[in-house]
């Protein structure tokens, strides 16, 4: 049994909520205190890193997935000295593509007129790993956590995304320890920009997580747990 030293910010991605991190907050709670940032309503990246700034213990280390690695990375532009370790579980830093704003309006449109439900139901089996798109068990979870949100909020993160600061100055300016980690079938947030983000930050460990989509730390816990302990139980800088 490990001994609680640190405090950990668990950040949720787009239409996730504390559920998305369950199980490492439940089987990490023996080495850190842990709280999971709450991001509806927030139109910009820089809002939500604020917010979550603000609910923040003085230092803690810090993980963040999905969109929530962004705003992650915006928390260590706004306070470097704050941050311990940091970790982005697949995340992104590329900035607005041509056509963007674009391809996500119909998304948009479908909350409003049909509901997150039914977004949901077309979005997930995009994005998770195939062989859980008939784990109805799974699937409902995910459909429930984008029931939580309501489609104004929802366009509220797209807003923020399509808003979205260049991270890629953050990156070579981390000098805490840091874990990189992805589903290797992850087709939202692919293998190859997980690379590139753990080439750009100085000692970044790349840990991929074979067979799993875009939820790995919910497809297969128990690795990105063990992965994660690791991470928190690394001697800090200056530490022997």
């Amino acid at each position: 049994m490990g001994q609680v030293s640190q405090n950990l910010i668990l950040i949720p991605g787009s239409l996730c909520d504390e559920r998305v991190w369950q199980n490492q907050a439940r089987d990490l709670a023996d080495i850190a205190e842990i709280a999971v940032a709450h991001l509806h309503g927030h139109d910009s990246l820089v809002a939500m890193a604020r917010a979550t700034l603000a609910d923040a213990p003085e230092r803690f280390a810090l993980a963040g997935f999905s969109m929530g690695g962004r705003v992650a990375l915006e928390m260590m532009r706004l306070a470097p000295e704050r941050i311990t370790r940091l970790a982005l579980v697949d995340s992104s830093i590329h900035p607005i593509a041509e056509g963007e704003a674009e391809r996500r309006q119909p998304q948009i449109d479908m909350t409003y007129k049909d509901g997150m439900g039914a977004f949901a139901d077309w979005w997930n089996p995009r994005i998770v790993h195939a062989s859980r798109r008939e784990d109805a068990g799974y699937m409902a979870l995910l459909r429930s956590m984008a029931e939580s949100f309501t489609p104004e909020e929802y366009e509220k993160e797209v807003r923020a995304l399509l808003t979205r600061p260049d991270a890629r100055e953050v990156l070579g300016s981390i000098a805490v320890p840091t874990l990189v980690l992805f589903g290797t079938e992850d087709m939202l947030s692919t293998p190859e920009r997980n690379r590139s983000i753990a080439e750009a930050i100085p000692g970044a460990r790349l840990v991929p997580v074979e067979e799993t989509g875009h939820f790995p730390m919910l497809e297969k816990p128990e690795e990105v747990t063990a992965a994660m302990r690791e991470w928190l139980l690394l001697p800090l800088t200056g530490e022997g």
